[in-house]
Formats: structure tokens, sequence, C-alpha cells
């Protein structure tokens, strides 16, 4: 894919592959970690009615259903990180999934884990 002169200077302040590559695997480590802090939250609500009152069990179950939740989306992002490894292994990272056209440097450092450029992400191009 040609490279206007306007794109390959936006290229002057994109990340190589080895730093892309180590800063998808600390984010995979830091999801990994939390998930391991959280399966305690996790862990299935006791209904013993002597040893804790109404509204305690209540509580306990809401934070076990944000738990769950919270875990949930942690699931999906470190698929997003693999799929995000597996593309920078095929020199397909940068570049949109749905034009193939490449992703703004800035977008992926904010995002790393984006499969699409701005144009296509956007709520007009979705529908």
């Amino acid at each position: 894919m040609a490279l206007n002169l306007k794109q390959s200077d936006m290229l002057k302040c994109e990340m190589t592959p080895d730093q892309i590559k180590t800063r998808l695997l600390h984010l995979k480590q830091e999801l990994k970690d939390l998930d391991d802090l959280s399966k305690q939250a996790r862990e299935t609500v006791t209904l013993d009615q002597q040893s804790v009152g109404r509204l305690s069990r209540m509580d306990a179950m809401q934070q076990q259903a944000m738990a769950n939740a919270t875990n949930q989306r942690r699931q999906a992002d470190l698929i997003r990180i693999e799929a995000a490894l597996e593309r920078l292994q095929n020199d397909d990272y940068g570049f949109c999934g749905n034009c193939g056209e490449e992703i703004a440097p800035k977008r992926l450092e904010i995002d790393p884990l984006a499969t699409r450029c701005t144009q296509c992400a956007s709520p007009s191009q979705s529908s």
C-alpha cells in the first residue's frame, strides 16, 4: 500500500512493532491480574439468612453481578488483545479491517486494539 507524503509524516509518531507488542502484552497481563483479584467477588453468594441479613445478601448479589459483567468485558478485551497480536504478527496491524486504509497512529496510541479507521468507526458508517 503506497503512502502519500502526509501519511508518511504521520507515521513519524507511530510506535515500533516491538513497542506495540510490549504494550499489548502489558495490557494482557494487567487484565489477567485484575481477573485474579476479582475471583472472590464473582463467587456464588451464600443465601443463608442466619449469617447475612436480607439487604446484605441483596448487596452481595448486586456486587457479584457487577463483578461478573466486568469479567465479561475483561474477557472480551483479552480476545481483542490476542487478535491485535495476531494482526501484528501477520503485518496487518494498523490497517482498517473494513476499508483496508491505514488507521491513524494517534488513534492506535489511544486504543491499540482499534480495528477500524475513524471514518469506518463513525456512527454514520455503521448503518
